[in-house]
């Protein structure tokens, strides 16, 4: 079949990535790398590529061999070149987030859907053999009815200048979220609590907690400020709970046969029927192995699969939209000193 013809668009610190990934799936043909500065472009691709540099998106988007774009600019222009792009009748991949606001993703995604474009956001984490394992376990029902999520990211890291810790680094852990949880479990509202103790103007350290349907709860707890370096999810259900260590790549799942079980008072003797017990289920650990690939990699796959078959992909637009709606609470919560905020449900179906 005929690759489809992309371009990239922004050639800071994530266009590279693109870049070399698109270059390596089959299903592409990269055909510009477009940035405001064309020298810098231009370094990226290197003296020998036969791919072109431009400054103008508009001479991008006229190009009848470019059918697809992907976006690595900052969250603030995702409207504008998304959107001149769909326009144009391109189909679209855009770095997180998808877009400065909940409103402004809302046109990115009407847009799409108009006009039958694939809008896909690159979630990267969701692509890893890792998440992809989890997301089998979680919605194939092995792990049983879903109780808890507990996600820890932090380090040292940089603190951004125009977004808190929760906005800079919680959609990672929330698109996992959206792609693992199985269909009728939801997020209802969300509570947000975050700290400044170095002055900066804005959230370095934040907890963020959800409540799903039926009674689970999510949490995460992102953090600036931490020397140490903690990528870990807990998924907890009520027949098994899996560890995902992110930074342990020698065994990054855990899948623990242990919880607790409650046995009802009908299922007890009739001396026992006034009180429910209590019993502690300790059985094996097992580590899957899982291939190591580079997770962009998927990415790209995903998005000249989803343009060939005429399908929405795994992370699509509304996606986008849900981690938004949730950030987007987050915010709210945080103003109102950590009161719980109901999502809005027309995002979240």
């Amino acid at each position: 079949m005929e690759r489809i013809g992309l371009a990239v668009i922004g050639a800071g610190y994530w266009g590279p990535n693109l870049v070399r990934n698109a270059q390596a799936t089959p299903g592409l043909r990269l055909e510009y790398l477009c940035d405001l500065d064309v020298s810098r472009a231009r370094r990226v691709l290197g003296d020998y590529s036969t791919v072109r540099a431009s400054a103008s998106l508009d001479e991008v988007l006229a190009d009848p061999a470019v059918h697809a774009v992907a976006i690595a600019t900052p969250a603030g222009t995702h409207l504008k070149v998304a959107l001149a792009a769909l326009e144009a009748g391109k189909h679209v991949l855009v770095e997180k987030p998808l877009a400065a606001n909940l409103a402004e993703g809302r046109q990115l995604v009407d847009a799409a859907e108009s006009r039958g474009l694939v809008l896909m956001l690159d979630h990267t984490y969701c692509y890893t053999p890792a998440v992809r394992h989890l997301r089998e376990l979680v919605r194939g029902g092995e792990l049983g009815d879903i109780q808890y999520l507990d996600s820890v990211r932090i380090n040292l890291g940089l603190v951004q200048p125009d977004v808190d810790v929760l906005w800079d680094l919680a959609p990672h852990d929330l698109s996992v979220f959206g792609a693992i949880l199985p269909d009728g479990v939801e997020p209802l509202e969300v509570a947000a609590h975050g700290s400044d103790p170095i002055g900066a103007g804005r959230a370095c350290v934040a907890h963020l907690t959800i409540r799903l349907t039926g009674g689970a709860m999510a949490h995460v707890h992102v953090n600036w400020l931490s020397p140490t370096k903690i990528r870990t999810m807990v998924i907890g259900g009520s027949a098994r709970t899996v560890v995902w260590d992110d930074l342990n790549p020698s065994q990054r799942l855990s899948i623990y046969d242990r919880g607790v079980d409650r046995s009802t008072p009908a299922d007890l003797g009739e001396e026992k029927r006034e009180q429910a017990i209590i019993s502690y289920r300790v059985g094996d650990m097992v580590a899957p192995a899982l291939t190591e690939r580079e997770a962009l990699r998927a990415v790209m796959a995903e998005f000249a699969d989803s343009i060939t078959e005429g399908r929405r992909p795994l992370t699509d637009g509304r996606s986008g939209l849900r981690v938004l709606a949730l950030l987007e609470a987050a915010s709210e919560s945080l103003a109102a000193g950590g009161t719980f905020v109901p999502l809005k449900t027309e995002v979240m179906a």
